[in-house]
């Protein structure tokens, strides 16, 4: 009987692995754009996995795990901004470069490209910020985790055409921001 439940133990920690091999990159990004800061964005995500870990869900769909873990990532993330200890927090977190900057084309382009393009990267990254969770969360969604709309949609378990309306209006919003940031005139 022990050799039975060393296996199944061994099985379920096995499977927890890949997913966290698996997911844990993206969620972790997923709560780090909502929170702003890596200690809490990290204490999400375990979260997020001790829930998928206590869970006896059978998924069945890998499409609709990764919508679960998902789903389990923003409300911990809601949870954690509704808490009276964050709200009186008052250290602003500064946004990080958490995503690839690395490409084919990094090493052909002089220093001063790459530099640039950092920096283009990291004033975008910072103006994702600033929006509003709601813009936030499907921007982040659909250009940084490559999402269509009717996954971000099954996901934040909004009707589509409010997705790409939310969309729309976070364009124009970052559209203006970063204009604004970059108009001398």
């Amino acid at each position: 009987m022990d050799t039975i439940m060393i296996q199944d133990t061994t099985r379920i920690h096995g499977k927890l692995q890949e997913k966290i091999d698996c997911y844990s990159d993206m969620l972790f990004k997923i709560a780090y754009a909502r929170m702003g800061n890596r200690a809490d964005a990290e204490d999400i995500v375990q979260e997020t996995f001790y829930q998928y870990l206590k869970s006896s869900k059978d998924f069945g769909d890998e499409e609709y795990e990764k919508a679960w873990l998902i789903r389990v990532t923003l409300n911990g993330c809601r949870k954690i901004w509704r808490s009276g200890f964050y709200r009186r927090r008052s250290d602003a977190p500064e946004p990080e470069i958490l995503f690839s900057e690395g490409s084919a084309e990094a090493g052909e382009r002089g220093p001063e490209e790459a530099f640039l393009d950092k920096e283009k990267a990291r004033a975008v990254l910072e103006a994702v910020w600033k929006l509003p969770a709601t813009y936030r969360d499907v921007i982040h969604l659909f250009y940084y985790e490559e999402m269509s709309v009717k996954e971000i949609s099954a996901i934040l378990e909004r009707k589509t055409s409010t997705v790409t309306s939310q969309l729309t209006r976070g364009r124009e919003i970052l559209k203006k921001n970063l204009k604004e940031e970059y108009d001398f005139a």
